[in-house]
């Protein structure tokens, strides 16, 4: 079995759209997680029937008993995330401000301050239009700790693939280079770099990469609207060959990836377009690269 993350250094290159087509190609030999918990939309061109669904609890946030408030204000004085209001009377904890800590509670003289697990989520697994499992999730709005929740989906992946014995977990994570990132990339074994010829694209690449050789995992590069600026497409192949990173594909620039996401689909459902071939091109020598790998 073997694990592909693929991953953009900034939004907008193309990143779901292709691990979308791969997971229709692969059908039922792969397994894949969406791991873009924040802005999560591989249900979109799979169409998953959300089987099952379970809440994600993560981190903890202070509450304050009122019946037990001595109202001293110490825990007011002591957070230094200043998440302790005095309001109409009474000590509150403002939400959006407390980190969870619990220095508060643990300070309380009358322990009247509770730590609360705190409910940011859910995650799913669901049978997809290609035949296979899609392990899936949803931050709440403004919750954190997305990192965790990335990690509970890539452990629900991986198990899935055990018990059907599957030979590649596609994964789509999150681009820039926070929390997230890193979590997706744990246990990978080859990373899918996916950028576009811009002066950002570029400079997301080489920022992107430099996190990926920290987990000294070997990657290969597909360059999206290769077309479009020939100048810094030809300067990301030199990066690519610099890195002896592995230059799987150039894609031209086709408004067929829009059309497709419009109606639904993957690139490799829409035809009258050459994507398709190129993406199974792609997809095919993604395969081999890792027949190589030891």
């Amino acid at each position: 079995m073997k694990e592909i993350v693929i991953i953009s250094g900034k939004g907008g290159t193309g990143k779901t759209s292709i691990t979308a087509a791969y997971a229709m190609l692969g059908g039922e030999e792969v397994i894949v997680a969406d791991c873009d918990v924040d802005a999560a939309d591989m249900h979109l061109l799979l169409q998953p029937d959300w089987a099952y669904a379970e809440d994600f609890y993560s981190g903890q946030l202070a509450g304050i008993a009122e019946e037990k408030c001595l109202h001293c204000g110490k825990c007011a004085r002591i957070c230094r995330f200043k998440a302790i209001d005095l309001i109409d009377g009474k000590y509150q904890v403002n939400n959006l401000n407390c980190e969870g800590c619990g220095y508060c509670h643990y300070a309380c003289p009358a322990d009247a301050i509770i730590m609360e697990e705190q409910n940011v989520g859910k995650f799913y697994i669901s049978r997809t239009k290609a035949a296979n499992s899609l392990v899936h999730a949803k931050l709440k709005i403004g919750a954190e700790n997305s990192g965790k929740l990335v990690a509970k989906v890539k452990k629900e992946a991986k198990r899935l693939a055990e018990e059907q014995n599957s030979r590649y977990i596609i994964v789509d994570g999150s681009p820039g280079i926070g929390c997230p990132v890193v979590s997706s990339l744990s246990g990978a074994d080859y990373v899918v770099l996916v950028t576009e010829p811009t002066v950002s694209g570029l400079h997301d690449l080489r920022r992107v990469y430099q996190l990926v050789k920290k987990f000294h995992i070997a990657a290969g590069c597909i360059i999206n609207k290769a077309d479009l600026n020939t100048e810094v497409t030809a300067e990301i192949r030199e990066f690519l060959k610099e890195e002896k990173i592995d230059h799987i594909m150039d894609i031209p620039y086709d408004e067929a990836f829009t059309k497709a996401m419009t109606l639904g689909k993957t690139i490799v459902e829409y035809k009258g377009t050459n994507l398709e071939s190129r993406i199974s091109e792609s997809w095919i020598l993604l395969k081999k690269i890792l027949r190589s790998e030891k």
